[in-house]
């Protein structure tokens, strides 16, 4: 009697947690999950690129040291952050510093267009191919994560699934902010100190001819 009235009562509380939404909790909790992986790779795999791409640039214009520090430096930062998904703090962190490294990038490809035998250089536009290529995931991801991070908020802040979430500690997770999106994403402006426009000559006022003689 004891265990039929223990199998009952897991019966019914297990009926109770699947209406109250805590197994599309763990769902949505485990997409966050896998989409937080993505950004995460598809980072990496930017930060690997990193040093190819400043040994290939160094190789044509090593005096351009201050630009190819920049980049080394952004990478490193980028590395030695342990960043914590749930934490809002450590992903405004991170966010920060991947801005960085992408601006630092773009700053060295704007360099390199001083430079004529680097930009016809196969190793450097495979990198360019590769980088670009990267962007544009780490655009997909992101928008991705968000989307997750999003229905996974919506979800756990609604009732009665609230109430659910608040049973198990499941709180609304930070999101990667968009308020300077628009500015990370464009390239840095470099001025190279375009000569002035000279101005065109004059040309001489034409000489009247004399009139014919009557």
């Amino acid at each position: 009697m004891r265990k039929l009235m223990m199998s009952l009562l897991l019966v019914a509380a297990a009926a109770l947690l699947s209406g109250c939404g805590y197994n599309t909790i763990q769902q949505k909790d485990e997409a966050v999950k896998a989409s937080w992986s993505q950004v995460l790779n598809v980072y990496k795999r930017r930060a690997d690129l990193v040093p190819n791409l400043v040994a290939t640039v160094k190789g044509y214009a090593s005096h351009e040291q201050q630009v190819l520090t920049q980049v080394t430096e952004a990478r490193a930062k980028v590395g030695s952050i342990n960043v914590n998904a749930d934490d809002p703090a450590s992903v405004e962190q991170f966010q920060q510093a991947q801005g960085e490294l992408k601006s630092a990038i773009g700053r060295l490809l704007v360099v390199s267009e001083n430079y004529p035998q680097l930009k016809a250089d196969q190793n450097f536009l495979q990198l360019q191919a590769q980088l670009e290529g990267t962007e544009n995931r780490i655009t997909v991801e992101r928008q991705r994560y968000i989307q997750s991070v999003q229905d996974y908020n919506t979800y756990v802040r609604s009732f009665p699934q609230n109430l659910t979430a608040m049973m198990f500690g499941y709180k609304a997770k930070p999101n990667f902010s968009v308020e300077n999106e628009q500015q990370i994403q464009e390239a840095p402006k470099v001025d190279f100190g375009q000569p002035a426009a000279q101005p065109a000559p004059q040309q001489a006022p034409a000489q009247q001819q004399p009139a014919p003689a009557g």
